[in-house]
């Protein structure tokens, strides 16, 4: 690993062997820089590959998550138009994809990276969990997520037997992390997820009766369309199908924690 505690720089490229291939997802680098203001960006640290012109931008070979903890800068790529990035923000690039990004000279940035690649990351993206049209995620300024690059940077460092395949669960988890932190940011804008989170205790407070999902929606003065459509974005299940499990998970635990008949229980 380079370090340049004046700079506020580590920066660890890895070694990857058939083996580490076979796993399914493998790390190519991991790393820190904090860019103080007016400094020069990229700094030359980096081998050919990484280093770059950022008016010509680059195309890598891998995934890499960008986590942006102080400052702004820009970011733009063949998908996405120049935007602001700020802290508390992270930038997702994908593997073949112009892109280029900087901090703005007079309040620098820090960033911590990871960079990736293998089917398992392969498979994720082509289900749709991260997309190029939207590569600009808010996550807030979040110590798991740092803790989780620190890590990965200690792990790296030590290079130790299967660091591979220790990196490769510690980026798993980041991605859990972000992408759960980032569609939760989504619906706490405009208070949706204070409306939801109001429709679920309804469901629950009435899980022994019924529960017309239209009803419900126009007793949180909002349109039906809208609430099923954010309802199952939010949960996982449209309205009617959610109060459905709530009502069988019910009736799992009157089975188990009562003496009540099968036949009662039908009746709930």
């Amino acid at each position: 690993m380079n370090e340049d505690n004046g700079l506020g720089l580590e920066l660890k490229y890895l070694i990857v062997n058939d083996m580490d291939r076979k796993f399914g997802l493998w790390v190519n680098t991991v790393g820190y820089q904090s860019i103080p203001p007016g400094s020069p960006y990229p700094l030359k640290d980096h081998p050919s590959g990484y280093f770059f012109n950022t008016e010509k931008g680059r195309v890598l070979r891998e995934y890499q998550l960008v986590y942006i903890t102080k400052g702004r800068g820009l970011f733009s790529s063949d998908s996405t138009s120049e935007k602001q990035v700020c802290k508390g923000r992270l930038i997702v690039l994908f593997p073949g994809q112009w892109h280029t990004y900087r901090p703005l000279r007079q309040t620098g940035w820090t960033e911590y990276y990871v960079g990736f690649e293998g089917p398992v990351i392969d498979t994720i993206v082509n289900d749709a969990f991260l997309s190029q049209e939207q590569q600009i995620l808010e996550i807030g300024i979040n110590e798991e997520l740092v803790s989780l690059f620190v890590r990965a940077l200690e792990v790296a460092e030590a290079d130790k037997i299967s660091a591979q395949q220790y990196l490769s669960g510690i980026v798993l988890h980041m991605m859990g992390l972000v992408l759960s932190v980032s569609k939760n940011k989504v619906y706490e804008m405009g208070d949706v997820d204070q409306k939801i989170e109001q429709a679920k205790i309804i469901m629950n407070e009435n899980v022994s009766g019924n529960v017309d999902p239209e009803e419900l929606a126009m007793r949180l003065n909002i349109s039906y369309s809208w609430f099923r459509r954010v309802f199952k974005e939010y949960t996982g299940y449209a309205p009617a199908k959610y109060f459905q499990e709530l009502k069988l998970r019910k009736a799992k635990q009157l089975l188990v924690g009562t003496s009540q008949s099968v036949k009662e229980i039908s009746f709930f």
